[in-house]
């Protein structure tokens, strides 16, 4: 078999783990990525054990465990403080987008990621694989299938701010939420859905501080893409939020991206379109339920009536989440108990 050529359009998180695992897997490989450089700031991402065994299946787990940290046990809140339930997040390593995509960037040799170079699959048609790795709104996926991207209905809003917290978590109120997460770097990564922010200034410490110190905050709509019959075309895959963009709320997106790249490098060791037709097996599924349960998850968190009732079972699941996966470590997050927790 002679050297084979790999396109991948798009430079995120799946589109460098794709990237890194072609290459370990005897692949030319060319990257194609629009943005001028890779980004100096970022959220926070948690990545979660299988994620985190997928980046040591790319030889990058360790450079990527020194660059983040353990997150704290964090814990489910009423606006008020009262607990719902701990969530128990441990096994959770925290690090910042720009922390995870240098690391990936630095397993690939220099010139492998063309930078300020968009490209299509017209440009690629050279190729013996392209990888569509481009985002919500691919440009790859569009040429190929018809897909819909959806609106949860939810506005979301998240920033950094420059102080430490002890524990990170989320507050629930009536169809909003608040999230915090502590960074490697002493900083804190945080994230709402609601209309307006005005909604949180009475909520419990740190809430009301980390939003008087919220700087370069941002707005966006949550959507989602609808299922999609499969994730592969001839010899063109998609991988990541172009496959299987999903709401926030499992905290998903950039680890199934990761696993995306790495199971697509590992299945195409043989005959690319047997390969192809691996992955699809294997990742559709896995990802479209994850997809699924975060909508939920998502539409439960917006729930305005009945939420002493909504508060009780997720303290019940969160509950019976960590009992059942204290039985069954090392988990992962294709099992159904702990993706609530998440």
């Amino acid at each position: 078999m002679g050297l084979r050529r790999a396109a991948v359009i798009g430079g995120g998180v799946g589109g460098l783990a794709a990237a890194v695992g072609l290459r370990r897997h005897g692949w030319e490989v060319t990257v194609f990525e629009r943005s001028a450089a890779l980004p100096e700031v970022g959220t926070g991402l948690g990545i979660w054990p299988d994620a985190m065994e997928a980046l040591d299946r790319l030889g990058v787990g360790g450079a990527a465990r020194r660059v983040g940290r353990r997150q704290p046990d964090g814990a489910l809140r009423k606006p008020d403080g009262t607990l719902i339930a701990a969530l128990g997040a441990n096994s959770v390593h925290l690090l910042t987008r720009p922390a995870l995509l240098g690391v990936l960037a630095d397993a690939l040799p220099a010139g492998v990621v063309r930078f300020g170079t968009p490209a299509g699959l017209a440009e690629c048609d050279e190729y013996d694989l392209v990888v569509g790795a481009d985002g919500i709104h691919s440009a790859v996926r569009g040429e190929l299938f018809d897909a819909e991207i959806r609106t949860s209905g939810a506005t979301g809003w998240r920033g950094t701010v420059d102080f430490p917290v002890a524990t990170g978590g989320e507050t629930w109120g009536k169809g909003v939420k608040f999230g915090l997460t502590p960074q490697a770097d002493g900083r804190t990564n945080w994230y709402a859905m609601g209309d307006d922010l005005s909604h949180f200034a009475d909520w419990h410490d740190p809430i009301p501080r980390i939003l008087a110190s919220a700087s370069d905050v941002l707005r966006h709509e949550l959507l989602h893409l609808a299922p999609l019959r499969r994730y592969v075309s001839g010899t063109v895959a998609l991988i990541g939020d172009a496959a299987h963009a999903m709401t926030p709320d499992l905290g998903q997106g950039a680890c199934q991206a990761i696993i995306d790249g790495t199971v697509l490098a590992e299945c195409l060791t043989g005959d690319v379109e047997a390969g192809l037709r691996e992955y699809d097996r294997v990742r559709r599924p896995v990802t479209q339920r994850l997809a699924a349960r975060s909508l939920q998850l998502n539409r439960l968190a917006r729930v305005r009536r009945l939420t002493r009732a909504r508060d009780a079972c997720l303290r019940l699941a969160l509950t019976l989440a960590l009992r059942r996966r204290a039985r069954t470590e090392p988990w992962s997050a294709d099992l159904e108990p702990d993706e609530l927790a998440g």
